[in-house]
């Protein structure tokens, strides 16, 4: 019921014929083989890299976030002694007139103080947001300059 596949002294049979394969396709997926592990080896560097920048990015973000709490922790503490200041002086007045003028002067005084915070604050910020963005411009600069860099 079953046929053999060999015939007499080691002639082949049409059944092992068709399993060789032959050399042109084996060239083929040796090459589509080897493309595939060029561009695995690519996509894994450019892996390695965007995860870099990421945690550089992320690093200096966090060192800027903490920079600006202490910044803001600095800023309530000078408002708050102020304030005080200005309570026990506000206290000591003896009269409306006096009362008015105190109050007016620790007005102008917390103005330029605020103002001068808001300025500080704002250039703070600024160097956060350039030194985080630093890290993501090298690499797009390093992605865009291709293999030659």
């Amino acid at each position: 019921m079953t046929e053999a596949h060999t015939t007499g002294a080691g002639t082949k049979s049409a059944g092992a014929a068709k399993m060789e394969t032959p050399q042109a396709i084996r060239e083929m997926a040796e090459k589509g083989t080897a493309q595939a592990k060029q561009a695995y080896a690519k996509m894994s560097a450019a892996t390695a890299e965007a995860s870099s920048v990421i945690q550089n990015a992320g690093a200096t973000a966090a060192q800027g976030l903490k920079d600006s709490n202490a910044k803001v922790i600095e800023f309530a503490r000078t408002n708050s002694n102020t304030a005080f200041d200005n309570a026990n002086e506000l206290l000591a007045v003896k009269s409306p007139t006096e009362f008015f003028k105190v109050s007016a002067e620790q007005a102008r005084k917390q103005f330029e103080v605020l103002s001068e915070q808001t300025k500080e604050f704002t250039a703070l910020s600024q160097k956060v947001m350039l030194e985080t963005a630093e890290p993501f411009k090298a690499g797009a600069a390093k992605a865009f300059a291709g293999p030659h860099s």
